[in-house]
């Protein structure tokens, strides 16, 4: 399969599942993109079109040495639970996206709830 078509198909499916999913004041969307190397995650209110904040696992000297996907996916999940705490944010709707809920999405998932986050 050729990566544009393979591009709109996920583009496809994640309009699917936002459909479903929006973002307000009091329950911001928590937005997920995964890449081959990195994971990187958003908490965004759709109402007023803004980002709130983000965290990746990119850049930021988050390794000393190369460490797997899932436990830097888990590792963002916590950073997001902790900037969660500093906006008054406790309560999101989780956005996965195109992807289905399992591996890196799932770690991530986990280390945001270990953290203090529901959803």
């Amino acid at each position: 399969m050729d990566a544009k078509v393979k591009r709109e198909k996920r583009i496809k499916r994640h309009k699917r599942a936002r459909a479903k999913i929006s973002g307000i004041p009091l329950r911001p969307r928590l937005s997920v993109f995964r890449s081959n190397q990195h994971i990187y995650a958003q908490v965004i209110d759709d109402q007023s079109g803004r980002t709130i904040f983000s965290a990746s696992s990119l850049g930021s000297g988050k390794t000393k040495r190369r460490e797997k996907k899932l436990t830097l996916a888990k590792k963002v999940g916590e950073e997001l639970a902790i900037l969660a705490k500093k906006q008054n944010v406790k309560k999101v709707a989780f956005d996965r996206g195109a992807y289905k809920f399992h591996g890196r999405l799932k770690a991530l998932a986990e280390g945001a709830r270990a953290g203090g986050l529901e959803f």
